[in-house]
């Protein structure tokens, strides 16, 4: 993806070099550039990969990841800058410490200890900040807002980095949105469903299939919770989850071959495959079995179990009538005795509804291409897409859908640690804001003075970044995973997801956000809760050209130009800053720096 455009962050006009993205960035990162100078100027100035395998204990999944060298050109990080971008592909964000720990250690190496870890869940951080508490005044089980709390702080400050930045890819591929759940305890709801991410992030992808499947919160977004059976006034069971299964989570609309490529536009199922697997989604519901309710104020309120336990089945609400789908039939199951089908009947069923996606041909190719373009770039090769799609395949050990080895294979793939990339106009991917907040956050030394990290939901546009976590305004996630802008010049087949949500209004929402929060932190109050240290830029403050060079690497691997990089430290020198200046003065110009950074088009394309 080119990113190219500008030599000069404050110059007025750009001619794109190359064909593709450019045009796009010219409006987005240019223009970004643009309005970081025009603030800048309003607040005047400123090893090989034959070493011995090391087995690590997941805490999690209760098993060890040890990963194949497999045949990469490309084992270990031979600077600075490719193991900050190796970090930020794997992570949101490359500090000294993670720069060294990845050069020392070779990339499968890294990837294996990142896999043992784990942190702490996201119900527990609700429960130990008291938003469990149904009689707290606040009526936290009507709230959502807990969730955006726990959800940014997850992001920020969890030490199981590689897992949270693989469980927010699989938030946007399987989707449940705060925003479209409507139940008591949504907090603890969404929670839930992100700790199931968490969990099963480097387990099997058929698990994490079911897991999903049987989840309430997942069960309340999609209308499997309370799906019943046909009747004769003509009730039929609810087709959403069936048809998302497919189209979403698992096949896609079209016959793939290995390589992600189209074998047949449309063929993958058709409308009776949804209305037949359907009714292996009936009869399920929350199980409140194990919920205590609790009077409030006359309404009995339950406890955070209902959202917590997979759904149970109710047996008289399951179709009992055959389903052929997807080329598997699953007999009638009525009971001669009952007209039902029993609960083990009714669990097999769907566990042969699971197998049978989980098999199908399409799930490896369709699943791979989207998390390469969550984490690597928009537009993988074929040759790309297969590699990782045969991993999936088979991790080597004859294990289907093993996904630690999925998401080694694409983070260790030639395609994204070789150098060619960082010079493709095609290769990368727009950061997304959610993304680009946490990188700052965590690279900076953000904390909470008083815990509970206060920020609220972020999908504005036009005030804040246009985007939040767990807060898809739809099924299909924030962007389609083939969106093409209208009236681009885009070689062909080439998209650009994230895209989708850029415009005018989100470029200067952006801009505006990122700004005050550099300097005045985040959230509600006044002075904000949550600011950054910037210790170690500060050290650096006097000297221009190593304070820009040292925020070109954590945030972007070295990747802002060296062009921009002068243009921006000729940019900080027009405000002299001397060991004797004073302290606002500094902190001003690290403001400016970092801001310049995190606006130039070479850092909102990551390569």
């Amino acid at each position: 993806m080119t990113q190219d455009l500008i030599e000069d962050p404050v110059t007025t006009s750009a001619t794109p070099r190359e064909s593709g993205p450019a045009a796009l960035e010219s409006s987005a990162a240019l223009g970004a550039s643009l309005i970081a100078a025009a603030a800048l100027a309003a607040c005047g100035g400123g090893g090989g990969g034959g070493e011995a395998a090391t087995v690590y204990n997941n805490p999690i999944s209760g098993r060890s990841v040890v990963l194949s060298s497999g045949t990469t050109s490309f084992p270990t990080a031979s600077t600075d800058e490719e193991a900050a971008r190796f970090l930020l592909q794997a992570q949101f964000s490359a500090n000294d410490a993670e720069i060294a720990s990845v050069r020392s250690s070779g990339f499968k190496t890294w990837l294996e200890r990142q896999m043992a870890m784990s942190g702490p869940t996201g119900v527990d951080w609700l429960n130990n900040k008291g938003y469990g508490d149904v009689m707290n005044p606040a009526n936290y089980y009507d709230n959502n807002y807990p969730a955006d709390y726990m959800i940014w702080n997850q992001l920020m400050t969890a030490p199981d980095t590689l897992r949270k930045r693989v469980a927010l890819a699989l938030s946007e591929f399987f989707v449940v949105s705060l925003a479209g759940i409507s139940v008591t305890w949504p907090s603890h709801a969404i929670a839930y469903y992100w700790d199931l991410l968490n969990t099963h992030a480097f387990g099997n992808y058929r698990n994490l299939l079911e897991a999903i499947t049987l989840n309430p919160a997942m069960g309340y977004y999609l209308n499997t919770k309370g799906n019943q059976r046909e009747n004769s006034s003509g009730r039929q069971p609810d087709e959403n989850y069936a048809r998302e299964i497919l189209q979403l989570f698992s096949i896609g609309l079209d016959t793939l071959n290995i390589d992600g490529t189209v074998q047949t536009a449309g063929g993958a199922y058709t409308q009776s495959d949804i209305s037949n697997l359907a009714r292996i989604f009936t009869g399920y519901d929350v199980d409140t079995r194990q919920s205590a309710n609790t009077s409030v104020s006359g309404r009995n309120v339950p406890d955070t179990s209902s959202v917590r336990l997979p759904m149970r089945v109710i047996v008289g609400r399951h179709s009992v009538l055959a389903a052929t789908f997807l080329g598997t039939t699953i007999a009638q199951r009525a009971s001669s005795a009952t007209g039902n089908a029993t609960e083990d009947v009714i669990k097999a069923a769907l566990k042969t509804a699971l197998d049978t996606i989980f098999n199908h041909p399409n799930v490896g190719p369709f699943f791979c291409k989207q998390m390469i373009q969550r984490l690597i770039t928009s537009n993988p090769s074929p040759a790309y897409v297969a590699r990782v799609a045969t991993v999936f395949n088979n991790n080597g050990s004859g294990v289907r859908g093993d996904l630690a080895y999925v998401f080694a294979a694409i983070l260790m793939d030639d395609e994204a640690r070789g150098p060619t990339g960082l010079t493709a106009p095609e290769f990368g991917k727009l950061r997304e804001p959610m993304v680009r907040l946490t990188q700052w956050a965590r690279t900076f030394g953000v904390t909470s003075t008083n815990g509970r990290w206060q920020i609220p939901d972020q999908s504005n546009p036009g005030t804040n970044l246009g985007q939040s976590p767990l807060r898809s305004p739809s099924v299909f996630n924030f962007y389609r995973p083939g969106f093409v802008p209208s009236s681009t010049n885009l070689n062909p087949g080439t998209v650009v997801p994230e895209f989708q949500i850029l415009n005018e209004s989100s470029t200067g929402g952006y801009l505006n956000f990122i700004m005050s929060t550099i300097s005045a932190g985040i959230g509600p109050n006044n002075p904000r809760d949550m600011k950054a240290s910037y210790t170690a830029e500060l050290a650096l403050v006097t000297d221009a050209t190593a304070l820009v060079r040292r925020v070109s690497l954590l945030l972007s691997a070295g990747q802002v130009s060296a062009a921009n990089q002068l243009a921006i430290v000729n940019a900080l020198e027009n405000t002299p800053v001397t060991a004797a200046s004073s302290a606002a003065t500094k902190l001003n110009r690290v403001y400016a720096a970092v801001l310049m950074v995190m606006a130039c088009a070479q850092y909102l394309v990551q390569k």
